[in-house]
């Protein structure tokens, strides 16, 4: 997964640069090393208690953990004065986000959807997996609130603890402009984008486990090297370049077939 991600900034358009703001946060001493051998800028995120080396169970007590502490290192970064971009490790960056996100500095939150609907105001179902965030002390009350619920969120993830935030008019209260990021720019699995020349990252969500993911990253890169090799053939000789089409994300979609006989999921989201 570390691989396929790093290997995105490599193969996207304006963003290898960006590998030397990237700080990879480890939470488990096997990731950490395979960070260092890397010579990426590595942290290691340590939690009492909890062994997060291996695959966790989704929704299990060590995924939900796992997500909290997550939350909490974040609210420590907005605390210390920083804004930021969070992505998850299984997002392809395959442009540099920062030509697609809003430089209004008013703007306090962009935030990834798993569907948008056309209105970047409106509230929508988030994903926490990628979001551009400004420290400030609406943002640090925001996770500061959020962090706060995990105790009383029994059976949720964090990001359904959030989604429930924001039904409830956090936003409003604390006087946030939150922008619901659209699909066409930074899409993933759960929504495809149908652009290729405007997509900007693609997200391995709605999707069960890990085996699964690398399987469906790995088609979403090729689909896209041989979208950038075809593009500079036809600029060549001035055609045009739409009618792309991403492959079936099958790996996906078949990681939702549990088997009847075990009654559980077996992979993490």
């Amino acid at each position: 997964m570390l691989d396929l991600f790093i290997e995105s900034f490599w193969q996207g358009e304006d963003t290898r640069h960006l590998l030397d703001h990237l700080v990879l946060v480890a939470v488990d001493q096997t990731a950490y090393d395979r960070c260092q051998f890397l010579r990426l800028n590595c942290y290691r995120l340590e939690t009492d208690s909890v062994d997060f080396g291996g695959e966790k169970l989704y929704m299990s007590q060590d995924f939900i953990k796992m997500m909290w502490r997550r939350t909490w290192f974040l609210l420590e970064v907005l605390k210390r004065g920083y804004s930021f971009i969070f992505t998850d490790t299984d997002v392809l960056w395959l442009r540099n986000p920062f030509s697609r996100l809003s430089q209004n500095e008013t703007e306090d939150l962009q935030i990834s959807t798993d569907m948008f609907f056309g209105d970047p105001w409106n509230e929508t179902l988030i994903n926490t997996g990628f979001y551009h965030i400004r420290s400030n002390n609406k943002t640090i009350a925001l996770f500061d609130r959020w962090y706060n619920m995990k105790d009383n969120a029994t059976g949720q993830k964090e990001q359904d603890v959030l989604l429930d935030l924001i039904r409830g008019g956090i936003i409003g209260q604390l006087g946030l402009k939150v922008r619901f990021l659209d699909t066409l720019y930074f899409s993933g699995f759960c929504q495809d984008s149908k652009d290729f020349g405007a997509v900007t990252t693609v997200h391995a969500n709605c999707c069960r486990s890990i085996v699964a993911k690398v399987k469906d990253l790995k088609a979403v890169l090729q689909d896209w090297k041989q979208f950038k090799k075809t593009t500079a053939q036809k600029t060549t000789a001035g055609l045009a370049t739409d009618g792309f089409q991403w492959s079936g994300h099958w790996g996906c979609w078949n990681s939702w077939k549990v088997p009847n006989d075990t009654g559980k999921a077996n992979h993490k989201a």
